[in-house]
């Protein structure tokens, strides 16, 4: 309740004694950072593919969101090889502070796509891209801003931006309640699809008082961790999920995992690109027991 309070307050000091930056003006702001960002990655070299990571974290209201996405951009990406290849769409009120961070909005991340696409070996290379947020039971991922505006992707949004960037080869995990709605719309030969959870089940770990849902823990911390491969982290991750809502009472959220026909090849080329097994990433936040 006091972290709330202090967030609130917070928010309205930006909102009201330093007056926030319009609505144009942020999204102006928003794009140069993507794209400044996007121009600083190395380009891939070689043959093999090379792994670009965006990570997306929705709701301003909970810092589980933006944890995990900044554990994503800062610690998992240079153990799987990305380096610098990482950008992160955050709505958090640290977004709005200093030079700022991109704010997670759905032509924030249509722009971030395209860019990512028009930079990288779209035949060859290959995008992680990890959305953390609420999901409603019609299949939509919810946005809500700093400001408290709210916008959400839908699985045929989101389809669309990622065929508008031309790349091809796709990881794309989501870890949000009813998740496993944009399995359809998301199916390819050429991507891996992993959700958090059943069409029609809530996943869990979300709210004001959790550093890391169930299943970042589980697939971005415990599961990557332990192996790389995002296919057997995933399924490690679907076990310890299910043993953990066993053991609390809590109704199966059934992770999900579609794998096309071609895209285990282009990740058994990337995997053989990384380096010898590196320190496991250490998550900076507390996390319960």
């Amino acid at each position: 309740m006091l972290r709330h309070w202090i967030q609130t307050t917070a928010l309205l000091c930006l909102l009201v004694c330093a007056p926030l930056q319009a609505t144009e003006p942020l999204a102006t702001r928003d794009q140069a950072l993507i794209d400044a960002a996007v121009a600083a990655m190395p380009y891939g070299a070689g043959d093999a593919p090379a792994l670009y990571v965006v990570g997306v974290a929705g709701d301003a209201a909970e810092d589980v969101f933006r944890n995990e996405v900044r554990f994503l951009a800062e610690r998992v990406a240079p153990r799987l090889g990305a380096d610098a290849r990482a950008l992160a769409l955050v709505n958090h009120i640290d977004s709005l502070k200093g030079a700022g961070t991109p704010l997670a909005t759905e032509s924030n991340l249509q722009h971030a796509l395209a860019a990512l696409g028009a930079h990288m070996d779209r035949e060859r290379d290959v995008l992680l891209l990890y959305l953390t947020m609420h999901g409603s039971p019609d299949h939509a991922l919810g946005l809500a801003l700093p400001d408290g505006s709210e916008d959400t992707i839908t699985p045929d949004a989101l389809r669309a931006a990622l065929d508008a960037s031309g790349i091809v080869n796709r990881v794309v995990v989501i870890s949000a309640c009813y998740s496993g709605g944009f399995v359809p719309a998301l199916k390819d030969p050429d991507t891996l699809v992993l959700t958090a959870a059943r069409p029609d089940r809530p996943s869990f770990g979300c709210g004001s008082e959790s550093t890391i849902t169930f299943f970042g823990h589980a697939w971005l911390l415990d599961g990557l961790n332990a192996d790389r491969d995002f296919a057997n982290a995933y399924r490690s991750a679907a076990r310890a999920i299910k043993q953990r809502e066993r053991k609390l009472g809590y109704e199966r959220s059934g992770p999900q995992i579609a794998a096309g026909a071609r895209i285990g090849e282009t990740l058994s080329r990337w995997q053989a690109t990384l380096p010898a097994e590196p320190p496991p990433a250490v998550y900076p936040y507390p996390i319960a027991p």
